[in-house]
């Protein structure tokens, strides 16, 4: 199972056997250091790599939705908008519908614009 994701700026690309691996390709950069760069969740550098293990232990899909409460709170705490907020999960709903009715029409599909109003 993996998921790749193809767009103007570039792509990315994940796979569920090797989960705690990000794949990203850009065009940023001189020409002969563009290609697929490799992005390690467990990483140090990685945000919320340090509320867990060391590095190089696997991080498991569970590990999100903590992630996912705790930038809640903290939003919350410090009276902001969350990240993920209303919004970027309306779009990901947006996303998610271009992407099932593409591949029921088999053809592509343009992803409805959707405003700040939502928010």
């Amino acid at each position: 199972m993996h998921l790749e994701v193809n767009g103007e700026k570039g792509t990315l690309y994940w796979n569920a056997e090797a989960m705690n691996t990000l794949w990203c390709y850009t065009e940023e950069g001189p020409p002969h250091c563009q290609g697929f760069r490799r992005i390690d969740a467990t990483d140090p550098a990685q945000p919320y790599a340090g509320t867990w293990w060391p590095a190089g232990h696997l991080l498991g899909y569970e590990h999100s939705f903590v992630h996912a409460v705790y930038e809640l709170l903290q939003a919350m705490a410090e009276g902001r908008t969350p990240s993920p907020s209303f919004l970027d999960g309306v779009l990901a709903q947006a996303v998610s519908e271009a992407v099932v009715q593409s591949a029921e029409c088999k053809r592509w599909v343009s992803v409805p614009e959707i405003g700040a109003e939502v928010n």
